[in-house]
């Protein structure tokens, strides 16, 4: 007879299981583009919302301006990204996708929390609640309920 596995045990396969897709999906992105997570969903923020300032840009994707300025530094140095002063407003300052920023975009593999909103917006709406409620009931059981972070799957060394 086959043995169970406990169902604490299954929740916990179900959660490593995620934990390691995201780390793949960082590593795939590192190796195929050269990007970390964070810098790919910037780079596609700044296409979505073209000519936005860095301040709408941090808005959008729920990090501190401090922390996508960064991420800005770092695509601009690579010429991914160009900053760009208002010519109606010289004080406002616009940010926008090199030719070689959108060469990248085209190439670039989909996003992992893409995927995720995806088929999560094409469940109904008691299944989306009821994933959320589980979610966040594992959450407060691992003591992370209280904790502030973006919506983002990636690595938490990757935002910086």
């Amino acid at each position: 007879m086959e043995e169970q596995i406990p169902l604490s045990n299954q929740v916990l396969i179900e959660i490593r299981k995620i934990i390691r897709a995201v780390d793949l999906q960082s590593k795939q992105l590192v190796r195929k583009c050269g990007l970390t997570g964070p810098q790919m969903i910037i780079l596609k923020e700044v296409q979505n919302s073209q000519n936005a300032s860095v301040g709408v840009l941090a808005k959008n994707v729920s990090l501190s301006a401090a922390t996508v300025t960064a991420i800005i530094d770092r695509l601009e140095r690579r010429g991914l990204l160009v900053r760009q002063r208002r010519d109606d407003d010289k004080r406002k300052v616009m940010v926008m996708l090199t030719d070689e920023g959108e060469a990248l975009l085209g190439s670039a593999p989909s996003l992992l929390q893409e995927e995720f909103i995806e088929g999560f917006e094409s469940m109904e709406t008691w299944e989306q609640h009821m994933t959320l409620a589980g979610l966040q009931r594992v959450s407060k059981l691992m003591n992370a309920g209280k904790l502030s972070v973006s919506p983002m799957l990636v690595s938490t060394e990757e935002i910086s």
